[in-house]
Order: structure tokens, then sequence, then C-alpha cells
């Protein structure tokens, strides 16, 4: 059991591939992050919900955030939007969304405090983005970020920050010589960039869903750099125009990846399944940056994933890869030498 079994059961339903990296997890931390994961993810559907008024989102937002904070209020009635969700998951997710604000109150001091200051930015960064572009709704009009800086902020807030707390929560519980002899502060910073790695993949995977409710998260300076404007990516005729901006940010992408590498490696010898946890995300990132350096992104038909059975092998690879000395460091910078 990671969290209880009402919670367990939402949580495998709503990440299967998240579902199976929380189970090889240490048993001191996996429960608080799957638990926050599974908050953030009340606070995603609601962000989510296709809807025509931004307010209402807000508000269910704010309510959210007010029944997951020290305040301690109530948890607010989201079966209007649990009606509005295609994907039965996340409609029953909504409807029991008591279940997790629950668990809240068996978790740790140390880690809720924690816990409580990634969810605060995660929201808040949700609530910029409807505030930015309204409701994830099929829409005409495109608006985009204004500068690199708003895409580096969103990408923390999102998830730089779940980068953030999965080190403080390592280095809360971490027991041993290996765990003070980290370098917190480069380290936690390496964990900012992990997260942030990972955001920025999936905006580079997504740009075609995102333009489709009125999002670029491209940043309009640099389309302007080579001709473009944000409603240009609507043609998939534009790649070829594209593909340097695409491949700019891929490279930024590839740079907070390194910095998810240098995160891994620097994990203390004794933490096994720490280590396992972290480079299976990293390595399915890598394949998906390769992916996406020869796709058309623009092209909605075009969708780049790595598909199961590559997963289960990446998966079979990072355990193997565990048990032998320098294995992961192998495993986890082979790409590297490999582009070199």
């Amino acid at each position: 059991m990671l969290i209880d079994a009402r919670n367990d059961v939402l949580l495998e339903s709503n990440s299967r591939s998240f579902f199976l990296t929380l189970r090889v997890l240490p048993r001191r931390v996996r429960r608080s992050i799957g638990l926050l994961y599974l908050l953030a993810r009340v606070a995603d559907t609601i962000a989510d919900s296709k809807v025509g008024d931004a307010s209402m989102l807000l508000e269910a937002l704010e309510a959210w955030d007010e029944a997951t904070g020290e305040r301690n209020g109530p948890v607010p009635d989201l079966s209007h939007l649990a009606s509005l969700q295609s994907n039965t998951s996340e409609r029953d997710l909504l409807l029991a969304a008591n279940a997790p604000v629950a668990a809240l109150a068996h978790t740790p001091t140390e880690d809720l405090v924690l816990m409580r200051r990634c969810l605060g930015i995660i929201i808040g960064g949700q609530s910029l983005d409807l505030q930015r572009f309204g409701p994830a709704n099929d829409r005409d009009e495109l608006k985009a970020l204004g500068s690199d800086e708003e895409l580096d902020d969103y990408a923390y807030r999102v998830a730089g920050s779940v980068g953030e707390f999965w080190a403080s929560m390592s280095l809360l519980h971490g027991r041993g010589r290996g765990w003070s002899n980290l370098d917190r502060t480069s380290w936690v910073a390496d964990g900012v960039g992990f997260g942030k790695a990972l955001q920025l993949i999936n905006i580079l995977r997504d740009v075609p869903e995102d333009l489709r409710f009125g999002r670029c998260y491209v940043p309009r300076p640099r389309l302007e750099a080579v001709g473009l404007v944000p409603e240009d990516l609507r043609d998939p005729a534009n790649m070829d125009a594209f593909r340097p901006v695409h491949n700019a940010l891929l490279d930024v992408a590839d740079g907070h990846l390194e910095a998810a590498v240098r995160y891994t490696l620097a994990l203390p010898r004794m933490a096994h399944r720490a280590r396992i946890a972290c480079m299976l995300p990293i390595v399915i990132g890598q394949h998906t940056i390769d992916l996406l350096r020869t796709s058309n992104v623009l092209d909605p038909t075009d969708v780049v994933k790595v598909n199961r059975a590559e997963i289960k092998r990446i998966m079979r690879r990072c355990l193997s890869s565990s048990a032998v000395p320098g294995g992961p460091k192998r495993v986890l910078t082979e790409r590297r030498a490999h582009l070199r």
C-alpha cells in the first residue's frame, strides 16, 4: 500500500507509469510523494476543465488551495467540473477529492510543510496560466508567451517545484554519511532542473494540442526571429521554418536533463531505489527528445511517444544496471557519448 486503499486506486488509474515509479521509491518517502502527486493532479484536472469562464476555474483552484493548505478550508464541491470530464479516471478523481485531503491528516508535519509549499506553487502556476490564456477550450484566438523568462517561470511553477520538493524530501529522510555529504544547494538546484526538463519535453511534444486550446508556450520573440507568428504553427507545412526554434528549445530541455543526470548520479551509493526511480524518466526523456528532433511536431497526427514495449525495456535496463558498479552512469550518459 502506498497511501491507503482508496487513494491508491485513484493514483493508479490517473498515472500508471508514475504509480510504477512510486513503488520503486524508498518506503519512507513514497507515501508523501504519491499524495502530493494526487493533490496536484486534482488541481491540474480543475485547471484543464472545459468551461467557458475562467473565473469558475480560478475560484475552484482557490478553494482547493484553501482546502489543502494551512487554512484547512472545506473540500470544494467539484461535481459540476467532474461531469465535464471525458476521462473517466479524472471524473472519479474530482468526485473523490475528499480522499487525498483526508490523507493529509495522517501525514508527518515536516512532510506536510514541504507538500503544502510545493502544491501552493503549482496551483499558483495553474492560476497564472488561466489568467494568461483562459480555459482550455477549442478556439481560434491564440495567445503566446512573451519571453523565455515566462516559459522558465511556468516550467518551474508546475514541475521544477516538484523536483525541488522531491530533493527536499530525500534530504529530510535520507540516512547515512552519503546524504550528509551532499552539496545541498547545488543538488536541490539540479532537482529543479530535473522537473523543468520533463515539463519542457511535454510542452515541445504537445504543441498542436496546446494550439488547439489557444495556448502557445513557444515564446513569441523566438518565433518572430525566424519570421513566424504563433498562428503559423497551426500549419504542419511550416515545420522546416519552425525547426530551428524547436531544436533550440530542445537544447534547453537537454541542458536541464543534464542537471537531472547530475542529480541522479550524486545520490548516495546505498540509495538504489531512489536512483532507479530517477533513471526511468531521464532515459524516457532522452529518447523522447531524440524522436522530437526528427518528427514534424506541428502535425497533430504525428504523435511522438515512447511505446510501452520500449518503456519496459528501459525499466529492465535501469533495474539491471543498478546492480553493477558504474552501471547507472553508463546508462545515463551513453546517449551523450553517442551524440558526440
